[in-house]
């Protein structure tokens, strides 16, 4: 369900808004709504890889599952 959420910004800010949004051939609005949901998903992302980072030993796991592995022409410095 959506919800309404009225937001007041300066001048400059709606005036670059408006110029994002129009490159974008999107009503200011839209587009406002759009960025800030994407600033909130983005927000919530990094959060939750906080935790998953914060556990004990998951650091340690995702660097063993994911980090680069030496190859055979890998050589000790």
């Amino acid at each position: 369900m959506a919800r309404e959420i009225r937001i007041e910004i300066d001048d400059e800010q709606y005036e670059r808004l408006k110029r994002e949004a129009d490159q974008l051939h999107e009503e200011p609005s839209a587009y406002a709504g759009r960025v800030l949901a994407d600033g909130l998903n983005k927000a919530g992302f990094l959060e939750g890889c906080a935790a998953f980072l914060a556990t004990p030993g998951m650091r340690e796991e995702f660097a063993r599952r994911f980090a680069p592995q030496a190859g055979p022409n890998t050589t000790a410095a």
